[in-house]
């Protein structure tokens, strides 16, 4: 099997981009923020803001995409980030952020759509695992590699704004130059909750306090950082230290609940990252290292968390139904990350910055505790019926298309062709 790396190198440049802008801004704002003394609650809306939009986006930009093209789509979403990472800079105010912050999302969602769809359109069935694997690393490394921007200029400037708009405009060049042809309309989303809730209740529950727990923690863990005195390389390396936890331990766990019922492993992974934020809440005067370790530990069972409720039901479903299943469960995630931001910030606003970690507390002891009930309510599935654990991009960075362009989509593509 040979790659074809040219056809998909412009779209994977313009990822890197594109995500690095992401994860410059996801860190920026917030700190910038704290800053400048807005409270918990106001900066928990920035999240919530951003969560809406990106949802909504996922089921209203196929049909942009359909009346305007590709390129044009996303060199006009493209343009909106670096627009409205601009904005930020030049209108300092909390309801301007918050309607701002929701334009970003809805322009992210969109943008990603686009490229997946793209990659999805370039691959062939002997390659679309390799591109999938390429696409994962480049997202990771991306998202780190922004949020690393910031401790370059002082968030307290203009300057990060600026880089985080040139980051954006740059991930336009790639596919604007690109001679690969534009691909199939992207996938369009149709939510049926009562379905998917049937096919598998633990899954259901689970990725909504993923949603949780992840927007909470992403979005309100730089403001606790700056609270308590971090710099801007501390708050930086905080959250890559969380990324670096769920991309160390998301392919052993996930590996670990192939060889049993799922909901076992999902009520462990809860019930760990429940103690380490019990111990990171009482925990006395410490130093940033021990925050760091904490953070590896809590983003070892958080990132994963999403995969293995996704694992979980797509043993329960049939194989045709896997894009369906998959891009449902990820809408019901977006809702989940619209409440976790305000639910942190009112436990911030009451206990401190610690709070932070009863937000995450909280969430993972509920995302322990209904698996394990399910477990007494329904029979797990036999061992041949099972799909294996599939490794799979941060939730944040998803949208329905990853799942069109994920290996499992070939199998499910198969089973349709042969009925």
């Amino acid at each position: 099997m040979s790659l074809p790396i040219l056809p998909i190198a412009a779209l994977m440049s313009s990822t890197f981009f594109l995500l690095a802008g992401a994860g410059l801004q996801g860190i920026l704002l917030p700190v910038r923020a704290s800053i400048e003394g807005w409270s918990a609650y106001e900066i928990g809306f920035l999240g919530t803001g951003y969560a809406v939009a990106f949802t909504a986006s996922c089921l209203v930009a196929p049909r942009i995409v359909r009346s305007a093209g590709h390129v044009r789509t996303f060199a006009s979403l493209a343009a909106l980030l670096a627009i409205a990472v601009l904005m930020n800079a030049l209108i300092i105010h909390p309801i301007a952020w918050v309607l701002i912050r929701g334009l970003s999302g809805f322009a992210l969602a969109g943008s990603y759509m686009v490229i997946e769809s793209w990659l999805n359109e370039r691959v062939t069935n002997e390659t679309r695992g390799t591109v999938f694997s390429i696409y994962m690393i480049v997202t990771m490394v991306a998202m780190m590699a922004g949020q690393y921007v910031m401790p370059l200029s002082r968030p307290e400037l203009d300057t990060p704004f600026m880089l985080g708009a040139i980051l954006f405009a740059l991930a336009v060049i790639p596919t604007a130059l690109s001679r690969a042809p534009a691909p199939t309309p992207l996938t369009v989303v149709k939510l049926d909750v009562p379905m998917i809730y049937h096919n598998s209740p633990a899954a259901a529950v689970g990725v909504f306090m993923a949603g949780v727990m992840a927007s909470a923690w992403s979005n309100m863990a730089p403001v606790f950082a700056e609270r308590l005195g971090f710099n801007t390389t501390e708050i930086a390396t905080l959250l890559v230290a969380t990324m670096a936890g769920g991309i160390a331990f998301q392919y052993p766990l996930g590996r670990f609940s192939d060889r049993m019922d799922r909901r076992y492993v999902m009520a462990l992974v809860g019930l760990i990252g429940a103690a380490v934020s019990a111990i990171a809440t009482f925990s006395g005067s410490v130093s940033s290292a021990y925050f760091f370790a904490i953070a590896f530990a809590i983003g070892g069972v958080m990132y994963p968390s999403y995969s293995l409720a996704v694992a979980h039901a797509n043993d329960y479903a049939a194989e045709k139904d896997f894009v369906t299943i998959s891009s449902g469960l990820l809408i019901l995630y977006g809702f989940g990350t619209m409440g976790g931001p305000l639910f942190a910030a009112a436990l911030m606003a009451k206990l401190g910055p610690r709070g932070i970690f009863v937000a995450t507390l909280v969430s993972m002891a509920a995302f322990a505790i209904y698996p394990f009930y399910r477990t007494f309510r329904r029979e797990a599935p036999r061992q041949e019926d099972r799909t294996d654990f599939q490794t799979i991009p941060f939730a944040r960075t998803q949208t329905p298309a990853t799942f069109v362009l994920d290996p499992r989509a070939e199998a499910a593509e198969q089973v349709v062709e042969m009925r």
